[in-house]
């Protein structure tokens, strides 16, 4: 059995410190954007505001087809994900499985550094990782999502006999389950956005450190900064 020197001689420093900056910097993103919510309008925050006036609206109309319509489509949406999830997770399980095949492959191609068969590995494992984490957000997604079908269901009729204080408190809660689902299929798509930056290793950990700013970038300009979060936040 290795010891953990040995472990920490699999790589040299800097691609050790490019995998700290990269899980560091997801996990760091993910906090900074909820704690962020609270003080700016997020494309997040932005459409779950609109989830939950689509929720109390739902409790006035006597016909609830177009909810649940709109439900499963979203719910749709994270099923392919994850379906593609699942078949991008089996590739990677059949790269590791052809490892010196895949890695004399790599190695051919411009500007890639050479690695052992082990490193190769490694890489491949975290890349696998990543989309595993996104495959779990994506069906806890579905799962939420079949949860808000039960809560539009179960809404009060149209006709009932109860108070705005009443509706609000059922918009509130279907409005969070839907938002919680939203959240976590939003989760999963960050997953795929890191995945990128994973990619980039496999070139060098300078590209992945790279790639780990340009996507941060990104997320935080469509998250924070998007044309589309500015018509929602007026809606």
């Amino acid at each position: 059995m290795q010891r953990p020197e040995e472990l920490l001689r699999l790589l040299p420093l800097i691609d050790w410190v490019g995998l700290a900056c990269f899980i560091a910097a997801w996990a760091g993103y993910a906090i900074f954007a909820r704690r962020r919510s609270h003080t700016r309008p997020s494309f997040l925050a932005s459409s779950n505001r609109v989830r939950w006036r689509w929720m109390r609206q739902s409790t006035y109309r006597e016909v609830r087809v177009l909810d649940g319509v709109v439900v499963q489509l979203q719910s749709s949406t994270a099923s392919f994900f994850a379906s593609t999830t699942i078949l991008i997770i089996g590739a990677l399980v059949a790269v590791l499985g052809a490892t010196e095949r895949a890695s004399d492959l790599v190695r051919d191609l411009p500007f890639v550094a050479r690695t052992s068969a082990l490193v190769f590995d490694l890489k491949v494992v975290v890349l696998a990782a990543i989309f595993i984490y996104a495959f779990f957000r994506f069906t806890w997604s579905i799962r939420l999502y079949g949860v808000g079908v039960l809560l539009v269901a179960a809404s009060p009729e149209s006709d009932a006999v109860i108070d705005d204080a009443q509706r609000d408190a059922f918009a509130d809660r279907a409005g969070r389950v839907m938002g919680l689902a939203a959240e976590s299929f939003n989760d999963g798509l960050r997953a795929y956005y890191m995945s990128f930056a994973a990619v980039a290793w496999f070139i060098s950990p300078w590209a992945m450190l790279a790639t780990v700013a340009m996507v941060i970038g990104v997320l935080y300009r469509r998250e924070f900064r998007s044309d589309v979060l500015h018509m929602l936040d007026g809606a």
